[in-house]
């Protein structure tokens, strides 16, 4: 494979500092990283989940966009409430820390209060291929603190999930409406299936600089650049409680398990950790030209 251009090669696994007793990892995909980023660097944060995701990204975002120069931040926060959905309060508390857009999922509605602080504050998103109608939005266009324009586009799967609007199509519609100014195109799609993200990935590669699947709350080891420049990874993971089930207190999950009886579900407290992924882009073209994962271990 040819080396691009600008950058060095490094280990797969790198160690790169610890921040308040956090350590840090990041894996680079083809064990390229670029040492000194020309373009516009993205963080995105996978599924923060309840109050410990909140603190560990309270602890560790300031470094995080330092080590990295990130230009743009992005966190999934449709578990930030208690592991079930937002409330205004907590998008305030998020966005403070210096997140610049919240993306959600199959959650977001959950909080009755936040419906209408969604219609009011644009940084906040919902998948766009809900019904017309809802509170709140699936897109937001914005610009850089060095005025490069960006869009953050919010999809949800339909296998094994609510019956909804066809993503795919909706994601079509979403692109054609941006101004083609807006080169930096990041996608997060909501969803339950390998597959049919993987197919998302495909079909956006081109059209889009990065699409990061979410909702496993599983980190997965297949982030890459495809052949038109979309960074592509089907699960940033969950950013939260690790000594658990997805989040959830593991004794309920299991008893669940051997049960076949419903209880109620708590989130867990402890092995708290961090999982997103860093992006390079070229701001002139869109193209992704790398991507990380990036760990953090409270």
């Amino acid at each position: 494979m040819e080396k691009p251009e600008g950058a060095r090669r490094i280990p797969p696994f790198a160690f790169l500092g610890v921040n308040d007793g956090a350590e840090w990892e990041s894996l680079a995909s083809n064990a390229f990283c670029f040492s000194a980023p020309s373009g516009m660097n993205i963080l995105f944060i996978g599924d923060i989940f309840a109050s410990g995701g909140r603190g560990i990204v309270a602890q560790n975002l300031k470094e995080l966009v330092g080590h990295y120069k990130i230009d743009l931040t992005i966190a999934n926060a449709e578990n930030s409430a208690g592991g079930f959905g937002i409330t205004p309060l907590i998008a305030e508390e998020l966005l403070s820390l210096g997140l610049d857009v919240l993306t959600g999922g199959n959650h977001s509605f959950d909080k009755r209060e936040v419906y209408e602080y969604m219609n009011t504050h644009p940084r906040l998103l919902r998948p766009a291929n809900y019904p017309n109608g809802l509170p709140g939005s699936g897109v937001f266009t914005g610009k850089t603190s060095n005025g490069v324009p960006y869009a953050v586009l919010n999809l949800q799967g339909r296998a094994h999930m609510s019956s909804i609007d066809c993503p795919f199509r909706k994601a079509d519609q979403l692109l054609d409406s941006l101004d083609p100014a807006t080169r930096i195109r990041f996608v997060d799609f909501h969803a339950e299936l390998t597959s049919e993200k993987i197919a998302m990935g495909w079909y956006l590669d081109g059209r889009a600089t990065a699409m990061i699947g979410t909702h496993t709350h599983i980190p997965t080891a297949d982030g890459r650049v495809l052949p038109g420049g979309l960074a592509y990874q089907t699960d940033a993971g969950m950013t939260g409680p690790y000594d658990s089930v997805i989040g959830v207190e593991k004794e309920t999950i299991i008893k669940r398990f051997l049960s076949g009886l419903a209880g109620r579900m708590e989130a867990a407290r402890h092995g708290i950790e961090l999982h997103g992924v860093v992006i390079d882009a070229d701001e002139d073209t869109g193209r992704a030209r790398a991507i990380q994962r990036v760990h953090c271990i409270k």
